[in-house]
């Protein structure tokens, strides 16, 4: 049975003008989630510079404690051989160069009576009392160098994600462009109607994406 030319003149025209606004709304969101896709991949790169730069600086003040614990104990050492030869004097001279960090952990060190108490701690380098605040601050740049690398690695996925609903859109532009060049109407109207739902689902999945905007 045939559709009489004024119907199917009257369904064709509102195809056209629900494929011209899909077309248009498509394309805005294309542009909008490219911009977002873009916006992501920059905050990654920034985010990644930052984790990076945190593991230099942790690297750097790991380096340092390494080397402030040599100095510890290359002197304590020197203490200890001139304390068992007696040499007191020339302990005494050690002990005034042991560093300002080292010096409480050996004075709780020495409170245990190491030399007659062999239950006592081996060094002052087992004692709590030793805390080195480069270390500590190499733990704290560790931390946040891993913190910034999680935090890229979410942004990495958000722009992956706005990739996606590029490709979505675009494939939305497309079924409506070629429901416009199709001469069934039925057809017209089955491809404008996948062009459709394509959209719906990938504009109602962006829209719980978060936004980063340009400042």
């Amino acid at each position: 049975m045939s559709v009489p030319r004024q119907e199917r003149s009257t369904a064709d025209r509102r195809i056209d003008t629900i494929a011209a606004i899909l077309l248009a709304v498509a394309a805005v969101a294309t542009a909008w989630s490219s911009y977002q896709a873009s916006r992501w991949t920059g905050e990654q790169a920034s985010t990644f510079a930052a984790a990076s730069a945190a593991r230099v600086e942790s690297t750097r003040a790991s380096s340092l404690a390494n080397t402030q614990t040599q100095i510890d104990v290359s002197v304590f050492t020197q203490w200890v051989d001139a304390a068992l030869r007696d040499e007191m004097d020339l302990a005494t001279f050690y002990e005034q160069r042991f560093r300002d960090e080292f010096k409480p952990a050996f004075r709780a060190w020495l409170r245990t009576d190491p030399f007659n108490d062999p239950s006592s701690p081996p060094s002052p380098f087992a004692m709590p009392q030793y805390r080195l605040a480069a270390t500590q601050e190499a733990d704290e740049l560790s931390a946040t160098a891993e913190a910034s690398a999680e935090l890229a690695r979410t942004y990495i996925q958000r722009a992956t994600k706005y990739v996606l609903a590029v490709v979505l859109f675009a494939t939305s532009l497309f079924f409506a462009g070629i429901s416009t060049k199709l001469n069934s109407t039925r057809l017209r109207g089955a491809i404008l109607g996948v062009g459709c739902v394509v959209f719906v689902l990938a504009a109602s999945w962006i829209a719980t994406f978060p936004i980063s905007l340009s400042i």
